[in-house]
């Protein structure tokens, strides 16, 4: 009587560590995306504000001050959110 009476799978090796590295942040591939696509409305905001500016047009400077906030934090977010291990 051993301690392994279940049967034991043999999985590959690239898709175990894939599992792991799933289990160890989940939801990644979604985080990253979300991240990505509220930097790319910050940076389309403070591209159309800088816009407007350059034409004559009044932007409170506020606003472009939570734009670029904005575009500060979600890029951050992306660049914390990266995958760090040198494996992949």
């Amino acid at each position: 009587m051993g301690s392994n009476s279940g049967p034991r799978t043999s999985l590959d090796p690239e898709l175990r560590r894939r599992l792991l590295l799933e289990a160890r942040t989940p939801w990644r591939s979604l985080r990253r995306a979300l991240w990505f696509a509220l930097l790319a409305s910050a940076g389309l905001g403070l591209a159309t504000m800088a816009m407007r500016g350059a034409a004559g047009g009044e932007v409170a400077s506020t606003d472009l001050l939570v734009q670029s906030a904005a575009l500060l934090i979600c890029g951050s977010l992306l660049w914390f959110d990266r995958n760090r291990s040198p494996g992949g």
